[in-house]
């Protein structure tokens, strides 16, 4: 087709003094943080919490606990549509860097790890709703999430991403509270002990249609696992500081979003239930909207709905179906 998409990168650093641009997903989690009067004390607890846990994991030639720190980049990505001249806000990833203060080295460390989207948004909030309305038992529209995965496996493979970016993403994400996860003996030594699902999610299937695999892991003194979403081997294509890097960033607002899972006051055994209604879990000094949230990604997805999957409606669907996966 003639056609083509084209891709935009621009990133922000994310440090104490950031504020959100009139074009960030106001939903992204740690845009909510910098919002408010507490913005600025929101932002610099997390960031020191994400060095301590940093550090914490990363112990080895390390006596004092401070040898290493993170500093984190917001990348927007932006898409575009050959010959209107227009962009439209695609995703928005975070990518760590870790600074060695001993060696004043600077390491390159994972992109990915917290994952938005608008046009995500517009599946799980407008279509999945829309399609469910007045059904008395749930369902799956058909091609739910093929558009957004095929893009983003397109920008994936694309020159823009490679010329950014080393190594592919790795996305880090919550486990689900519907699910049942079962601790293996598979032990790695930053990762920890893996878990196991009882059964597939929807999550799982979207993100698979974007080309990701999922393993779980519950890294050492973590009170529950985490969900990595990954292309190729997760434990072998990341140094240790790599994952490090990922876990202490991810581990840290999981803490602030998800207190009732993440900063439980016990810690997941070999068979685990996760509970957002637990209530024995303690809360950080952050302050964090979650029903805000939610709402505003309605809103968004709407927004995705208005400027991008209706105006262009049939040429994205032709784009979809010429796809070569």
């Amino acid at each position: 087709m003639n056609k083509q998409f084209t891709f935009t990168i621009k990133n922000i650093c994310l440090d104490e003094h950031y504020r959100p641009s009139d074009n960030t997903r106001i939903t992204t989690n740690f845009a909510n943080l910098a919002r408010g009067e507490n913005r600025q004390q929101n932002l610099r607890s997390a960031l020191k919490m994400i060095d301590n846990r940093f550090n914490a994991l990363a112990h080895w030639d390390n006596p004092e606990g401070d040898r290493y720190s993170v500093e984190l980049d917001i990348v927007s990505v932006n898409i575009g549509i050959d010959g209107n001249g227009l962009a439209f806000p695609s995703i928005e990833v975070l990518k760590t860097n870790i600074v060695d203060n001993k060696t004043n080295e600077r390491i390159e460390g994972i992109v990915g790890n917290n994952f938005s989207s608008y046009v995500r948004d517009y599946d799980f909030n407008v279509l999945l709703s829309d399609h469910n309305k007045g059904r008395q038992q749930f369902s799956i529209p058909d091609n739910f999430g093929e558009l957004h995965g095929k893009l983003f496996k397109y920008f994936i493979n694309s020159d823009v991403y490679k010329q950014h970016f080393k190594k592919p993403p790795v996305i880090c994400l919550s486990v689900s509270d519907n699910k049942t996860y079962h601790r293996t003996e598979n032990q790695h030594p930053v990762l920890g002990f893996e878990y196991l699902p009882n059964a597939s999610s929807l999550t799982e299937q979207y993100f698979k249609k974007m080309g990701l695999s999922v393993r779980y892991f519950m890294p050492a003194n973590s009170v529950a696992p985490l969900a990595f979403y990954f292309f190729g081997d997760l434990l072998n294509d990341y140094s240790n500081l790599e994952l490090i890097s990922t876990i202490s960033t991810m581990e840290t607002f999981q803490k602030i979003y998800r207190p009732e899972i993440y900063n439980a006051n016990a810690v997941a055994g070999h068979r685990y239930k996760p509970s957002l209604t637990n209530q024995d879990h303690s809360l950080t000094n952050v302050v964090y909207d979650r029903k805000e949230r939610s709402k505003l990604a309605i809103q968004q997805g709407k927004f995705a709905e208005e400027h991008f999957i209706k105006p262009y409606q049939t040429m994205l669907d032709q784009w979809s179906t010429n796809f070569a996966r």
